[in-house]
């Protein structure tokens, strides 16, 4: 399957759809059949979004903003106009995202139907970074927090509340389904061979991504249990430890 074809994915009667736009961002739609609600994640433009959605019949219900970047929030705007969608969004970042219609924070919780995803407040690559979390299927919409193989750039924020984000994030499911904003994990399996030499499980995996990019396919959505192993920022020991690790993958 093309890094330009569609990922769908089934979870206890939710369905996630990959679409990709821009250079390298993911958007995700998650869509529940008994409802007929669906949900975009982090629309960063609309119409390839819009164009998913009517291409499987699916009516965009909602958008959940995990950050306030542009090519996080690009097409919130123009779906609203087009589908009168609801929008939520982390309540700390709420005056840079003009469209929402709920602030939410740590412990809020949102409905996709009968499924719950739960708020959770992950800081450090903005202020107000949030993620989505749903324990039932299990999944998390991370947005820039966790990236297969890396984390987000400390733009707002400092190491140590990144490596209290690694360690809470640690703590999940490990079968929990991570869907992260970007296809980074070829560069970030760079730095982790470097971070992490004598890692057999950062080898095993940067194989097979090399031959998944080669073929032009996606590498995401990632697990928590695939990124205790091969993650080197979700290994990092301390917050130190996360800090340099981080300096040296911003000058990789």
């Amino acid at each position: 399957m093309g890094v330009h074809a569609e990922h769908r994915r089934v979870v206890m009667g939710l369905e996630v759809l990959r679409v990709p736009v821009l250079r390298d961002n993911y958007v995700w739609l998650a869509h529940d059949p008994a409802s007929g609600e669906t949900v975009a994640i982090d629309p960063a433009v609309a119409q390839p979004v819009l164009d998913a959605a009517a291409e499987r019949g699916w009516q965009i219900t909602q958008i959940w903003n995990t950050h306030w970047h542009a090519d996080h929030i690009g097409g919130n705007a123009e779906i609203k106009a087009a589908t009168g969608c609801f929008i939520t969004g982390p309540a700390a970042e709420a005056p840079r995202i003009p469209t929402l219609d709920r602030q939410v924070t740590e412990g809020d919780s949102v409905m996709l139907g009968e499924h719950t995803a739960y708020v959770l407040e992950v800081p450090a690559h903005t202020a107000g970074h949030i993620a989505y979390h749903m324990p039932g299927e299990p999944l998390i919409f991370i947005g820039d927090t966790l990236f297969a193989m890396g984390c987000g750039r400390l733009f707002e924020g400092t190491a140590e509340q990144m490596f209290a984000n690694m360690q809470r994030l640690s703590h999940l499911d490990p079968e929990t389904a991570v869907y992260c904003a970007h296809e980074y994990t070829q560069s970030n399996g760079r730095f982790a061979l470097v971070a992490e030499p004598d890692n057999e499980a950062i080898r095993h995996r940067m194989a097979e991504v090399d031959v998944a990019r080669s073929n032009g396919e996606a590498t995401v959505p990632t697990t928590i249990a695939l990124e205790l192993a091969t993650n080197p920022f979700m290994r990092a020991r301390n917050a130190s430890e996360l800090a340099e690790r981080r300096a040296a993958k911003d000058a990789f």
